[in-house]
């Protein structure tokens, strides 16, 4: 199945990291594999899948620096998780 990250997934992403977390966090207590854990499912892979992609930039171009599209997406991932977690405090107090 292949999967093209864009904007739309990114905010995807964010809105599920963003209600996701704030609602395991109080479960994980002090156990460093837990928190470990829930980073990386919760976070880093749909981060990764729905922002930046599998498949590795091929162009020259690509390997100077970041890509601005998938810096687009980082941003929209960023502000996405931002308002998910706002708008969870302020619907459930």
């Amino acid at each position: 199945m292949a999967l093209t990250p864009t904007p739309i997934t990114a905010a995807i992403a964010g809105l599920f990291a963003g209600v996701a977390m704030p609602l395991i966090w109080p479960k994980l207590g002090d156990e460093t594999m837990y928190w470990v854990f829930a980073f990386l499912l919760v976070i880093a892979l749909p981060m990764h899948v729905l922002v930046v992609g599998i498949n590795p930039v091929r162009n020259a171009e690509g390997r100077a620096g970041i890509d601005a599209a998938v810096l687009k997406r980082v941003v929209i991932w960023l502000v996405a998780g931002i308002a998910a977690v706002a708008l969870m405090k302020i619907v459930a107090p």
